[in-house]
């Protein structure tokens, strides 16, 4: 079995503010269990959220267009055939954004440990993952999303 990552056979077609998004779910149609992987088509305009994974390293791969790297030290510019690591922890934050004019398409390819956290400093929410590893376009059976500092210590509140 096989994918065609040039095709246009997708599995979530949807319009998230004003940007038309389209996703395919490599890794789940090839029956991957300890390695994934999301195709992405972003319209212009399009901005994943700034953060990091915990449990998780992710590689992105564009595949077509141009597209934007935010990363805690700076900026990149990716280009179709360039391949980046986010790896896990403060060292792998991020965001993706499409500053072009067109679509781009690109694939995030990532380690599939459940359960998983993720933090969005900037906003400074956690996110908690359990019984899928978070995946766009479908949901885990546990998606916990709360204010960093609403955290309490193990015993607290006994």
């Amino acid at each position: 079995m096989s994918v065609n990552l040039n095709g246009d056979q997708w599995d979530v077609e949807r319009v998230v503010g004003e940007v038309e998004e389209s996703l395919l779910h490599v890794g789940k149609r090839l029956g991957g269990e300890l390695l994934g992987g999301t195709l992405f088509e972003e319209g212009p305009g399009y901005l994943g959220p700034y953060h990091l994974h915990y449990g998780n390293e992710e590689l992105l791969l564009v595949v077509a267009g141009t597209l934007t790297v935010r990363w805690h030290d700076g900026e990149e510019e990716l280009g179709a055939g360039d391949v980046t690591l986010f790896p896990r922890g403060p060292d792998g934050l991020h965001a993706i954004e499409n500053r072009s004019g067109k679509n781009v398409r690109f694939v995030i390819f990532s380690s599939m440990v459940d359960p998983d956290v993720t933090e969005q400093p900037e906003r400074g929410m956690v996110g908690v993952f359990a019984g899928g590893v978070p995946t766009t376009g479908l949901d885990a059976e546990l998606e916990a999303f709360f204010p960093r500092d609403a955290a309490k210590g193990y015993r607290e509140g006994l």
